[in-house]
C-alpha cells in the first residue's frame, strides 16, 4: 500500500481575509511589496500589466501573515477578475474559495 506523501503547503499556515469587501488595495499604477513578503529581486509590479498584477497576487496570497497585507495589497473586484488565472498552491485555492465560493464562478 503507498504512503500518502506529506508535503510542506499541506500543514503551512496560510491567511485568508474576513470578508473581500476588506481588500481595497490598489487596480492600477506600480506598487513595492514589503521584503517580508517578496524577497525576490523584482518586488515592484506594474498593476497595468496583467502579467505583473499576477504574479503580485499570487505572492500576496501565498506570503501574508498579516490581514493587513491582503487589505493593503489586494482588491477585492481585481481578485475575482484574475482568480482562475492565478497559479496557486492548491491548499491556498481551497481556504479562499471554502470562504469565497464566488471565486469560483467568478471571471
Amino acid at each position: 500500500m503507498a504512503e500518502r506523501r506529506v508535503l510542506y503547503g499541506d500543514h503551512r499556515p496560510y491567511l485568508v481575509a474576513d470578508t473581500l469587501d476588506e481588500l481595497v488595495g490598489p487596480t492600477s499604477g506600480v506598487i513595492t511589496l514589503p521584503q517580508r513578503l517578496d524577497w525576490s529581486e523584482q518586488r515592484r509590479y506594474d498593476l497595468d500589466d496583467p502579467r505583473e498584477l499576477g504574479v503580485m497576487y499570487e505572492v500576496v496570497l501565498r506570503e501574508s501573515l498579516d490581514p493587513d497585507d491582503l487589505r493593503r495589497h489586494l482588491n477585492a473586484a481585481m481578485l475575482r477578475q484574475v482568480w482562475h488565472r492565478l497559479f496557486l498552491p492548491r491548499r491556498v485555492r481551497d481556504l479562499w474559495e471554502g470562504r469565497f465560493p464566488e471565486l469560483t464562478r467568478a471571471a
